[in-house]
């Protein structure tokens, strides 16, 4: 990663970063690999901007949920497994309501 982007390895050092460093605003892109069979089918990217530094947290699949947030997967009528804005856009709200932050989500395919 460039100076500027930070991975973070895990769902609680995130959350402890959000604690740390109480950003107005989080936000999240689902990136949907439904059709690649070399790719994983869903991926959760959280992003913490803070202090001219991207905090990048990256959860990917375990069987039908995210490995560490537990957030489920839906399968669509194909069978192709995908995660839904709405139920992860809750899901954070809940995580971090403590921090009233502004969860917003940027969609990519």
């Amino acid at each position: 990663m460039s100076d500027g982007n930070v991975r973070v390895k895990s769902w609680e050092e995130f959350k402890n970063l959000v604690s740390e460093k109480k950003p107005n605003a989080i936000v999240f892109i689902l990136e949907q690999n439904g059709f690649s069979p070399n790719k994983e089918p869903s991926v959760l990217k959280i992003i913490l901007p803070h202090d001219r530094r991207y905090y990048l947290y990256f959860d990917f699949p375990k069987g039908e949920t995210l490995r560490e947030t537990k957030i489920p997967l839906r399968k669509d009528k194909r069978g192709i497994p995908y995660l839904e804005d709405d139920e992860v856009k809750a899901f954070l709200k809940k995580q971090f309501e403590k921090e009233k932050l502004e969860i917003s989500s940027f969609w990519t395919s």
